[in-house]
């Protein structure tokens, strides 16, 4: 995915220099002059600019909080150290979000902080870590959840992929914005749904379903066989679905036959090609 997420920028005009190092920034004369170098050393180089955004990692902000004063204890990176109920050192005090281990999400601090009034309430609360969706914010938007294929080999795990692109949806073809596809990984024995990628249009509201999904454990099946709105993006979902147990309907093929269905065209699996096919 971040291959073509690049390729789909370098598209828009952005240029990537990556193993690159900045080695000093100069404002003058209403610019930014930065000198940067290859990582592995060579020449070095001036480049210009009207802004510069300085985006090179985030870390806990705990300054002015008192933490030693109140003896709550951190780890070598600046986090709080807690236990499983979000419990800190001092067990009077719980501590939830950016400080602490965990991706540094608003929506992951959010539900960290129900289940931390459940546990004050009433001794049980509970955080689905496998199931806190990530976007990227740009155009096209990238959003995921659940595990990579990366993740599943290093565990041994056999899984199935599905695909669909955005440029097969009718509702991005309208909207002029076909870039990207969505890709759903499910485990290959039993198709339970492991993990979501999409590039694209409103990749960000679309996770949403994936995250649904992987929540209650949901199979490719049982999202390709619930009805969506056409013609909308989240079609690609479905098919995306469809096709991670080799069942895509408008997208053909080695498996699949192209068939005239009115104006439209649809592709169903070959050994239902016989039959007829009639178009309101």
């Amino acid at each position: 995915m971040t291959k073509q997420f690049q390729r789909m920028l370098q598209k828009q005009g952005l240029k990537f220099k990556l193993n690159t190092k900045v080695l000093s920034a100069e404002k003058k004369d209403g610019k930014v002059f930065l000198e940067a170098e290859p990582a592995k050393g060579g020449s070095a180089e001036t480049l210009e600019a009207d802004v510069v955004l300085v985006a090179v990692g985030r870390r806990p902000y705990t300054e002015g909080l008192n933490l030693q004063a109140a003896g709550i204890e951190l780890d070598n990176k600046g986090r709080v150290v807690i236990d499983d109920q979000f419990t800190t050192s001092q067990k009077h005090i719980k501590c939830i979000g950016d400080v602490t281990f965990g991706p540094m999400l608003a929506h992951k601090a959010e539900e960290e902080g129900i289940a931390a009034v459940e546990f004050i309430k009433s001794g049980h609360g509970h955080v689905n870590y496998a199931a806190i969706p990530s976007v990227v914010y740009t155009h096209p938007e990238v959003a995921w959840v659940g595990k990579t294929e990366q993740d599943l080999k290093a565990e041994g795990v056999k899984y199935k992929i599905g695909k669909f692109v955005f440029t097969a949806n009718s509702r991005a073809k309208t909207n002029l914005d076909t870039d990207g596809f969505v890709k759903i990984i499910t485990e290959a024995e039993t198709d339970r749904i492991l993990g979501v990628h999409i590039i694209g249009p409103n990749a960000g509201e679309m996770i949403a379903e994936g995250v649904l999904a992987i929540e209650y454990g949901a199979s490719a099946e049982d999202v390709a066989r619930t009805c969506h709105a056409h013609p909308t993006l989240s079609e690609a979902f479905k098919e995306a679905a469809m096709a991670a147990y080799s069942k895509p309907i408008h997208m053909s093929d080695k498996h699949n036959a192209v068939v005239g269905c009115g104006n439209s065209c649809l592709s169903v699996p070959a050994q239902i090609v016989g039959q007829s096919i009639l178009s309101a």
